[in-house]
């Protein structure tokens, strides 16, 4: 079972940036993995919704609209961690944000919530007005 630690929330003006990072330990992702991390958050009364995601093997990312040109997703393989790097934060963007992990990638399903398996604790976000 993967382990996922989340960490870089914090509190920021809209306009602003901050760099969430997630580690993972327990296994070691490697370049034969058909695996891939995302990044789910969940604001007040909302339900959690896909933010974006990375496949391990090929680096590709995926993006929901809302965040796309806004949010960069990089992974460091040697350290079995993933990054977003958020911009151009707005209040809409305030949630806890959740590292999530998969295996068995099929790109027709990588952006659905329920095929993660693996779940961090989360980490707040909040952009202030």
């Amino acid at each position: 079972q993967v382990r996922l630690v989340e960490s870089g929330g914090g509190l920021v003006q809209a306009g602003g940036s901050l760099r969430l990072s997630c580690t993972a330990s327990g296994r070691t992702f490697t370049f034969a993995d058909n695996s891939a991390m995302g990044w789910f958050r969940q604001a007040p009364g909302k339900y959690l919704e896909f933010v974006s995601t990375i496949r391990w093997n090929t680096g590709d990312t995926y993006y929901a609209d809302s965040v796309k040109g806004r949010f960069t997703m990089s992974r460091d393989k040697a350290k079995n961690t993933i990054h977003l790097q958020m911009d151009s934060l707005k209040p809409e963007d305030s949630a806890i944000y959740y590292c999530a992990a998969r295996d068995r990638v099929i790109t027709s399903t990588i952006t659905n919530i329920a095929t993660y398996t693996d779940w961090g604790q989360g980490t707040q976000v909040t952009v202030s007005s």
